[in-house]
């Protein structure tokens, strides 16, 4: 193939960005894959992420056959898997990173604009037939929603692989609850590549350049070259217009797009994917779910065979089968493995949505009120109560969006609630999955800060709370009030005699196992939440949120969580026994004898 190192592309106010350019040796025209983002399209892979890197390539052998895997970076198609079937591959460093110069300011309008430029770009080049498709995993997924609300001219189409899209919601605030992960993410990712750099940087394999450009800048001009994104976050706690800056605009995004999502992606890499399918304005759009880590399925051969199909029919136009291509195709997890399934819409319309009621008395869950009033109080900060069915009858499916409803009062102004639905096998061992980073990942969460309790009803369903977050309402102390919590979809595969668990915690999950271990893009250790973390003493101080949180259970006020059960194939036996007064066996700290469980 043909490389073209560091070609520059002029912006609209004079910065030139640096792009490197992959395409065919014999002249023509051919469809470009593009993406634009911050991590340096020079770094390798293998230097950058090695521990990532190291884990895919031994699990996944076909990732790296039929490549010399040179040209490997993070997040980002291998040109040698692409070029081969006649695509130009156009990596941009985002201004500020890599080799393009200027000021880092991640997914603001100035952002956006620039890959709207580089779009147009491409699309113009004598090596372009016109069609510019965009491709990428999370960062360079998300700002692709961003870019097709603008809606450029050669745009022709969008493979978005685990990218959020509301900015709040999903990225700075679950809940209304700041999540440290983009501090902290901006240090160990972005700071560590910021252009100027030069020497002090990491070499590119390919060239033996600097991935960093070759300007050297003190480390004064580095700070005055970049954002302080984390001081910002903070210093936006609701969804104001600097969050819908850099937020989706449903209704602008009207390009072809596959959207692929993580059942373990919580809290970053699922909700945006299934939003999108949902709410954008294409007419052309499909919906792909998997799991295991987040960056692997995109260069193993069934993503990037998946991804090649969906490009061949829009970009080049063949007649490949795509058009049959059901909307929806789901991995289904199970306990130990995953199913293919094609489906035709999402939420699915079979699904039976169940509500399964919290006894805090027995700390169970039933399909039933238990019809008695109860409640039951934890620490404000802890571990909260655990609620538990019974066992299983039959093997059940539980996939799709989780809502739950929760009357509450707090010993102080406020309260955070982290909610964490689990399964349990026969003997109570939790079971947990591997995540999109965290290998001991939970079924599903969800969060909400109370005074964030504010919905919008134009934007709610019964099955996804959508708040509003655009102002505070405390509490008053010993008030009971209504909360509807948004849970993030799911999918679980239940076996018989197993049970569902949904703990209502005051902080972060963690799994009762130990330790996860460690990546080398990452400041934490892996607990259960990987970097998702909720911990920022200026956010939740003590005073505020330290007090103790009580569950209520009346008769006209009753709480529960809806579970999408999908029904079974004609002829099998599916259903939910009704809760039991108590669970009798040990699981890491959980005891189900004389009232609500305590959970981890």
């Amino acid at each position: 193939m043909r490389i073209d190192w560091n070609v520059p592309i002029t912006m609209d106010d004079g910065v030139v960005l640096r792009a490197d350019v992959f395409g065919p040796a014999r002249p023509g025209k051919y469809p470009v894959i593009l993406s634009y983002g911050p991590y340096a399209k020079g770094l390798a892979f293998q230097d950058g992420y090695p521990s990532a890197w190291n884990r895919m390539v031994e699990q996944h052998p076909d990732v790296t056959a039929g490549s010399s895997n040179l040209y490997q970076s993070w997040e980002v198609v291998d040109p040698e898997k692409w070029v081969p079937h006649d695509y130009v591959c156009v990596r941009v460093d985002s201004r500020g990173c890599g080799c393009s110069p200027g000021t880092i300011d991640h997914w603001s309008p100035r952002e956006t604009k620039d890959f709207h430029d580089c779009i147009e770009w491409a699309g113009v080049q004598d090596w372009s037939n016109g069609k510019v498709g965009l491709s990428g995993i999370s960062y360079y997924a998300i700002n692709q929603w961003h870019v097709a609300g603008l809606q450029p001219p050669h745009l022709a189409a969008m493979c978005v692989w685990e990218g959020c899209a509301d900015f709040y919601r999903e990225m700075t605030h679950h809940g209304g609850i700041l999540c440290t992960f983009p501090k902290n993410w901006y240090d160990m990712q972005v700071k560590t590549v910021q252009y100027g750099l030069g020497r002090r940087g990491a070499k590119s394999r390919a060239t033996g350049e600097p991935v960093c450009g070759a300007e050297e800048l003190s480390d004064e001009e580095l700070a005055r070259n970049r954002c302080d994104f984390g001081a910002e976050i903070l210093s936006h706690p609701l969804d104001d217009d600097y969050h819908k800056a850099r937020t989706a605009v449903w209704e602008k995004v009207t390009v072809p797009f596959l959207s692929a999502a993580n059942w373990g992606g919580q809290p970053l890499h699922p909700r945006g994917n299934f939003e999108g399918f949902y709410r954008a304005a294409s007419k052309e759009k499909w919906l792909e779910v998997h799991g295991i880590e987040h960056w692997t399925h995109f260069y193993t051969d069934y993503g990037r065979e998946l991804q090649l199909k969906f490009f061949d029919h829009v970009l080049h136009g063949k007649d490949n089968g795509w058009r049959d291509q059901p909307p929806v195709f789901l991995q289904v997890r199970h306990v130990d493995k995953f199913v293919p399934r094609a489906e035709s819409e999402w939420p699915l319309a079979r699904t039976q949505w169940t509500r399964l009621h919290l006894d805090p008395t027995t700390g169970t869950l039933g399909r039933e009120p238990s019809g008695r009033e109860s409640r039951v109080s934890f620490a404000a900060l802890g571990d909260g109560v655990t609620f538990l069915t019974a066992p299983f009858t039959a093997e059940s499916e539980i996939t799709g969006p989780m809502a739950a409803k929760l009357f509450v009062s707090s010993t102080t102004a406020d309260a955070d609630l982290f909610l964490v639905v689990r399964a349990f096998s026969p003997d109570m061992k939790e079971v947990t999955f591997q995540g999109a980073i965290d290998p001991h990942t939970p079924v599903a969460q969800g969060w909400l800060r109370a005074s964030h309790r504010k919905l919008d009803r134009k934007l709610s369903e019964p099955w996804r709370p959508y708040h509003a977050h655009d102002e505070k309402q405390p509490l008053t102390p010993g008030e009971i009030y209504e909360l509807d919590i948004e849970v993030w979809p799911t999918s679980i595969v239940i076996p018989a005699g197993y049970r569902l668990g949904l703990t209502v915690r005051g902080k972060d999950y963690v799994w009762p196992g130990g330790s996860g271990g460690r990546l080398s893009n990452f400041k934490n250790e892996l607990t259960g939440c990987g970097p998702f973390l909720h911990d920022d003493p200026d956010d939740r101080p003590a005073d505020v949120f330290g007090g103790t949180t009580t569950l209520h259970v009346t008769g006209t006020k009753q709480s529960w969580l809806l579970v999408p059960f999908i029904p079974a194939p004609a002829g099998a036996v599916q259903k939910v026994e009704p809760a039991v007064a108590g669970v009798t066996s040990p699981v890491h700290g959980v005891s189900g004898r004389g009232g609500a469980v305590k959970g981890r």
